[in-house]
């Protein structure tokens, strides 16, 4: 046998009273793993029973612990009558087979039930055992590691990029089989939660087989969702890219090099950024200390020749000096050849990664998506997922057909949703067509490394917004100028993009959160009829979702969006959209115009008097938000104005008439009246727009919010860590459903979600809120529940702090204020659970792949976890209200305790991914699913690492080298 698990239960404590007579509990327990399962022996009368059982252990193969949690009952012993569930622990094995991860997992778990909640904790110790597998036909990836973040973990380098895995496995919902009928809500629900564990694994392991295949070690980027199609069945997928990773040293990190170590490599200190930029406002982040070098897979690789590749589809990207352009130019033009023809030979040249180093990506072209109708036909076989594969394997050929008419061999910032209601399922995907950089090939050579260093001489931190695609045949008609920064090259007047910021851009002021939301009446129909219904709505709500965004955009005076994030959400009678991004400014691209209004009845004096005050105001609240966000791009220097402008490359015979008309007056950027975005009122629906522009009010003073990790220009925040996750149901009785009506409640909802979070943080100004991540559903009619997840960071700033208080000594206080929720110990668990030791430090849970002051040491393994709760006393619970509340804190327990267990710290890239909320107020019941998922991370202060490395120094009988530093202090 290749593995043997090994399992002690020691004891339980604040267990429910069972026994009324006694007010006591005979409790004992359960422990199931696969097929076997082991008693302990029953405990009398006692909340706080000392089982101290005997190691239970299970002769198991790796590929069933990979597939199978550890099961832990515990009941409640009857004589007469059968036991009584107490409630379970699902235990995740995974973790234990990583060989770098944590060896035992042990600590006190909260018991939860389905029906009650948390009742209880229970100390387990589990232990595994694995031997040698010699097996050549292995089924299992044992040691292939797996991380939520979408940029390389921390204390790692990526020695290889190998791309997109994906995988997906189906099964019918317990929930929705004959069985459901004779038995207990309690017993449905635990058959859900179980037969989730168990697809959730062997998913995990087939993604896993797919990356040793490809020679990788993980997967990074790792997104796993749940489809619940009801009566057709459930569905688990998950999408992530394959990389091997090696471990990084604890001093130092080193810049991307060929395969072949030179002896000029350069060394770079953990905290120092590798392609310093005193222009740039952006805040110097984890991000730069990563190693990145990509590969295609040697799998995939065919011969192609050069003439079915167009160069001109890649032109040259125009970072570097001159001198290095002219000395590269035909080496840059071969290795775009054979990246580019490398990345079509795979079937999908996709990664789910949104954060990159310097130089990774040459270019961006813009976001791709596509949507996708289907119509849910029952899952007959559940060993053959074919037709669920055929609708993504389609869904990815468009993305990838719209990537290459942008002229580029990639898609970053990938990822994949659907949104079910009844038999009706659309699908959508996303991302940002890229061009990557060649000198991040695998097969390196010293020419490679020359025009590495070439290339790297003069980062000019604009080069990803040179367009990929030809000027001359543009996929879509765009108004094009050459770049602010380099002059070389052209840009277009706004860029979208689902990435983050590049940690190398230069921008102007701050960024902010910008969203634009959408709803959408739709008839009750069922079958093909509504199908077809959703999807002559789509296109439609795509547009006006991106011209909200648009005009957003233009208002903010900014001209880029980051992070974009356009969900589309499908319910019985209305459709509706929501899309989050971070505008910003880059000086790259040109100036955004101001907000032209134009009317359709000129002759209407009063009309025209309307419309002129409505212009005023756009343009106050323009002047007024480059006010409030720094927006002020300084004027080009006079050696790049004077330049003479690069004649255009030409690739074609002829010439477009807008290309020789427009020539003459893109001489000169800094001067002459620049174009206006014009918005034409031709509807109600038009003006609706325009007051929703003039009502769409900023943040209060000394509040920053953004839906990227970081807060584009600014930069010095403190390192208090504080995550804020809530829900709002909204019902829509008394509403009379019209496309106006359903518009204003659903920008009611978000805006006083925003407001409500704004009003209970007013005492902690300045902060910034990071990650703002808002997620729409409709599960059921008339019903509108949106949730939102957010990251609060304080500011370390005295400039801007003086600058809203007055004085230095009232900003120096702000920055000592305490956290607004502080976090204990006891209040982390169950409120019985107070007499545990203070000294167990709280587990720390953030949304961001890092911990602003502190440094990772250390991965544990991913945290996945199903939860399912459920009610039939809403009312005496708090109604939804209390109802939501008290299991996203049983959630948060629950993940702080196994993540204590593997003895971690923190928990970094949480997400609750899903959240399905079904209300029956009549019957007084309801029903709640929430999916989440995360890191389990070692953190370490600096503060706290210099603090040891100095004591250590002044001790000559310990050691005084960083890496034992970190680790006695952490014993300490």
């Amino acid at each position: 046998m290749p593995g043997k698990l090994k399992v002690k239960i020691v004891a339980g404590r604040h267990l429910p009273v069972m026994d009324r007579a006694s007010d006591l509990t005979d409790a004992f327990v359960e422990v199931k793993f696969g097929n076997t399962t082991f008693k302990t022996d029953v405990y009398p009368k006692s909340l706080n029973p000392q089982w101290n059982s005997e190691w239970f252990k299970f002769e198991v193969d790796d590929e069933d612990l990979q597939d199978e949690p550890l099961q832990i009952t515990v009941l409640d012993h009857d004589t007469y009558s059968a036991n009584d569930a107490i409630g379970k622990v699902y235990i995740d094995i995974d973790p234990l087979l990583y060989s770098e991860a944590a060896t035992v997992i042990s600590g006190w778990f909260p018991i939860y039930d389905t029906i009650h909640g948390i009742r209880g904790e229970i100390n387990v110790v589990v232990k595994v055992d694995l031997f040698n597998d010699l097996n050549r036909f292995r089924q299992s990836s044992c040691g292939v590691k797996f991380f939520c973040t979408t940029s390389i973990p921390k204390c790692y380098k990526a020695v290889i990029i190998h791309g997109f895995v994906e995988e997906l496995v189906v099964n019918e919902d317990p929930e929705y089989q004959w069985i459901d009928r004779i038995r207990t809500p309690r017993a449905s629900n635990e058959a859900r939660q179980r037969l989730i564990s168990l697809m959730s694994g062997e998913l995990q392991r087939k993604i896993g087989l797919k990356v040793l295949e490809m020679r990788g070690n993980a997967v990074v980027g790792y997104l796993q969702c749940f489809d619940l199609e009801g009566e057709s069945g459930l569905v688990v997928r998950a999408i992530g890219t394959a990389c091997t990773l090696d471990k990084l040293s604890n001093t130092s990190a080193f810049l991307p090099t060929c395969n072949s170590p030179s002896k000029d490599m350069k060394e770079i200190p953990f905290n120092e950024d590798p392609n310093p930029n005193p222009h740039s406002s952006g805040p110097s982040t984890p991000l730069k200390n990563q190693i990145y070098s990509f590969s295609p897979s040697k799998s995939y690789s065919r011969q192609s020749s050069s003439s079915d590749t167009d160069l001109s589809l890649t032109p040259k990207t125009g970072m570097g000096s001159g001198s290095a352009g002219k000395e590269g130019g035909p080496l840059k033009a071969l290795l775009r050849q054979q990246t580019q023809t490398a990345l079509e030979q795979r079937e999908f040249p996709f990664f789910t990664l949104t954060a990159f180093p310097s130089g990774f990506l040459l270019h961006v072209g813009g976001v791709v998506s596509a949507r996708s109708v289907k119509l849910l036909d029952r899952i007959h076989n559940p060993d053959d997922p074919e037709t669920r594969d055929a609708w993504w394997a389609e869904i990815r050929q468009e993305i990838k057909s719209h990537a290459k008419a942008l002229g580029c061999h990639a898609v970053v910032g990938y990822s994949e949703s659907t949104s079910i209601c009844e038999e009706v399922c659309i699908l959508s995907a996303s991302g940002t067509a890229a061009v990557l950089n060649p000198r991040f090939l695998q097969d390196g050579t010293t020419e490679v490394c020359l025009e590495q260093r070439l290339e790297e001489t003069s980062p000019l931190g604009c080069g990803f917004c040179h367009i990929p695609y030809d000027e001359l045949n543009m996929p879509f008609p765009a108004h094009l100028t050459y770049c602010c920064n380099c002059r070389k090259q052209k840009v277009p007047d706004v860029l979208f993009t689902t990435i983050d910021l590049p940690v190398d851009a230069l921008v102007v002021g701050k960024g902010c959160l910008i969203q634009a939301r959408l709803c959408r009446l739709k008839k009750k129909a069922q079958a093909e009829a509504n199908a077809t219904s959703i999807s002559n709505l789509l296109p439609f709500m795509e547009y006006e979702v991106h011209t909200q965004l648009m005009n957003k955009l233009k208002l903010k005076g900014m001209n880029a969006l980051f992070g974009l994030r356009i969900q589309i959400t499908v319910g019985e009678t209305m459709l509706m959209g929501l899309a989050s991004a971070t505008g910003v400014y880059l000086t790259a691209l040109p100036s955004p115009g101001g907000i032209q209004i134009a009317g359709k009845t000129p002759n209407d004096a009063t009309y025209e008097q309307h419309i002129s005050h409505m212009q005023k105001k756009i343009n106050d609240a323009i002047a007024k938000n480059k006010e409030l966000y720094e927006i002020n791009p300084p004027e080009a220097p006079e050696e790049i104005i004077g330049s003479p402008i690069p004649e255009p490359r030409r690739t074609r015979v002829l010439r477009s008439q807008s290309e020789s008309s427009d020539e003459i007056t893109e001489l000169d950027l800094s001067h002459g009246k620049k174009d206006a975005f014009v918005l034409e009122i031709d509807d109600t629906d038009a003006m609706e727009d325009v007051h929703s522009l003039l009502t769409d009010v900023p943040p209060p003073s000394g509040f920053y919010s953004c839906n990227t990790e970081i807060m584009p220009g600014i930069n010095n925040w403190t390192s208090d860590i504080q995550m804020f996750t809530s829900v709002r149901v909204s019902r829509l009785n008394n509403v009379t459903l019209t496309n106006q009506t359903l518009n204003k409640t659903f920008n009611d909802l978000c805006e006083n979600l925003l407001k409500s979070l704004y009003f209970k943080l007013r005492s902690m100004i300045p902060c910034c809120l990071c990650h703002v991540n808002f997620t729409v559903a409709l599960p059921e009619d008339e019903l509108i529940q949106v949730s939102q997840s957010i990251h609060l960071f304080h500011h370390g700033q005295l400039n801007v702090v003086t600058k809203l208080c007055g004085n230095h000594e009232e900003g120096l206080n702000l920055l000592e204020l305490p956290m607004q929720l502080p976090l204990t110990e006891g209040q982390s668990r169950r409120s019985g659970s107070s007499g545990m030791s203070s000294t167990v430090p709280v587990v720390k849970m953030t949304p961001l792949s890092f911990i602003a002051g502190a440094k990772i040491t250390k991965y544990l393994g991913i945290i996945n976890m199903f939860f399912i709760r459920e009610t039939t006393s809403l009312r005496e619970e708090g109604g939804v209200s209390g109802f939501l509340h008290a299991f996203i804190a049983e959630v948060f327990a629950m993940v702080r305790a196994h993540v204590a267990a593997l003895g971690g710290n923190a928990v970094v890239s949480y997400i609750m991914k899903q959240c399905v909320f079904m209300e029956n107020p009549n019957k007084n019941q309801a029903q709640c699913l929430i999916n989440v998922s995360g890191d389990a991370v070692i953190f370490i202060r600096e503060s706290e690492l210099e603090g040891a490395a100095n004591q250590l120094s002044t001790n000559g009988s310990q050691p005084t080298n960083s890496k034992d530093a970190v680790s006695y202090n952490m014993k300490k």
